[in-house]
């Protein structure tokens, strides 16, 4: 299955990418996405991430909540963003799964002042 991922770009380490884990089916996930999955030291996922999509993950990797639900006690986005910069600084390859876009519900599109 690993010819299936060659064309994609590489997982370094020292690396955050942020992925989508789309409308919560496992089937439904980018090839990019299981790759991220399959790769990453580290994933923080949220609150709408379904928990047959972290199946992908490798077995050694670390898996952190960071979900958020409205009226309950939850990280605040800028401590994630540290969190996930403090990782990468540690050399290891580090995945933002975030249910659905995450250019949509995550906030990673730039800000227009």
């Amino acid at each position: 299955m690993d010819e299936l991922f060659s064309h994609l770009p590489a997982f370094l380490p020292g690396t955050v990418w942020l992925t989508g884990a789309g409308p919560g089916d496992p089937g439904l996930l980018t090839l990019l996405a299981v790759k991220a999955l399959r790769e990453a030291d580290v994933i923080v996922y949220d609150a709408l991430v379904d928990d047959s999509c972290l199946k992908f993950a490798h077995a050694g990797a670390e898996l952190e909540y960071a979900g958020k639900r409205g009226g309950k006690p939850s990280a605040k986005q800028r401590d994630i963003s540290l969190r996930l910069v403090d990782l990468a600084k540690q050399g290891k390859r580090v995945l933002r799964l975030k249910g659905g876009d995450p250019f949509v519900f995550g906030r990673a599109a730039a800000k227009r002042r």
